[in-house]
């Protein structure tokens, strides 16, 4: 009786045993299985939130050709096939010489997203925009300005000339790197005016000619002029005492063959410090020695013989003028010559 009750506890005990067994067993395969699923969740999440290109921007570049393509402005890093294909997008093109194109980050994205790539899957680092430049020759517009300058310093329209000032800078000109030698050949054009110029400047590029540029140019010239140091009365003559000549830079040069106007009479009163103007002032006239209808001594004088004779002048005459005279005696009419003394010497 004992015995059979013994195998009924151990039966039981062997049973719980096994469900508890089954239980922990049961437990642990769903943690395993939990985890594990967990995990590839995590891995899949992980490489769909994983970018598939990565695209670094410089703040500026120089570029050989015309076309912006991506690769040209930017690193980009990813899947090959990917990379590939973005490389070869296209975000600009130059219009002209000289010109800046600044690309932003948006404006990437966008170029990016038209060729099929997602946005969201795209990393930018770096700058913020990139500022693209060609990489040309630059002839700036200042060398131009140097070169007509010195051209016209040393060809200059008139003697006096002092200073060369530009009117305009002229544009810069752009030419392509390639070129291994450029000149700039002056030329003058013909100006109306005297207080400007024009010079053409030819450029050669590897002895062919590609462009011109012109340059105009401001004169300024020495000049001389009088002014008066007190008042001049109507008829007074112009003298050191009471003019003085001043040297001063003007936009035009001063007459050819000028000379001080010593000598000269002021036709109307004239102020001090008065600069002195050619309708002011005129040749002092020669006083007049023989009026007409006055007798007059013909006196003729050679290697120690004086010959004389009484005439009657036909005309006015001043010192060193030639007048007709008649003479008295032989009423013939000869051309003589008026002296200081107020006689006449006849010609012959």
């Amino acid at each position: 009786m004992n015995e059979r009750r013994n195998t009924v506890i151990q039966k039981h005990k062997n049973i719980r045993i096994f469900v508890l067994c089954a239980i922990v067993t049961f437990t642990l395969l769903f943690r395993i299985s939990f985890g594990s699923e967990k995990i590839h969740s995590e891995v899949v999440k992980h490489q769909i939130d994983k970018p598939n290109i990565q695209i670094h921007l410089p703040r500026e570049i120089k570029i050989k050709g015309q076309t912006l393509s991506l690769d040209q402005i930017a690193v980009v890093r990813g899947d090959v096939s990917l990379v590939a294909k973005a490389n070869k997008i296209v975000m600009g093109s130059f219009s002209m010489p000289g010109q800046e194109i600044v690309i932003d980050s948006s404006t990437i994205l966008s170029r990016l997203a038209c060729n099929g790539f997602d946005a969201s899957k795209v990393t930018l680092t770096g700058a913020e925009k990139i500022t693209v430049k060609r990489q040309q020759k630059v002839i700036r517009g200042r060398e131009f300005v140097n070169v007509a300058r010195s051209f016209l310093m040393k060809n200059p329209p008139a003697g006096s000339l002092c200073n060369v000032k530009p009117m305009q800078v002229p544009k810069d000109l752009f030419v392509s790197e390639a070129i291994r030698d450029t000149k700039l050949v002056p030329s003058t054009i013909k100006s109306i005016s005297k207080s400007c110029a024009r010079v053409q400047i030819t450029v050669f590029a590897d002895g062919k000619q590609i462009e011109t540029r012109e340059v105009a140019l401001r004169l300024k010239y020495n000049y001389r002029r009088a002014v008066t140091l007190v008042e001049l009365d109507a008829g007074q003559m112009l003298s050191p005492e009471n003019i003085k000549i001043e040297k001063v830079t003007s936009n035009y040069p001063e007459p050819l063959n000028w000379r001080a106007p010593y000598g000269f009479v002021a036709r109307r009163f004239i102020d001090a410090n008065t600069v002195i103007q050619p309708g002011m002032i005129s040749s002092a006239k020669p006083q007049v020695l023989l009026e007409r209808n006055k007798t007059v001594l013909i006196r003729f004088e050679n290697h120690g013989l004086l010959v004389t004779a009484v005439g009657k002048t036909m005309q006015k005459g001043s010192l060193g003028e030639y007048i007709k005279v008649r003479n008295i005696d032989s009423q013939r009419i000869i051309l003589a010559k008026v002296k200081e003394d107020g006689t006449v010497e006849p010609v012959f």
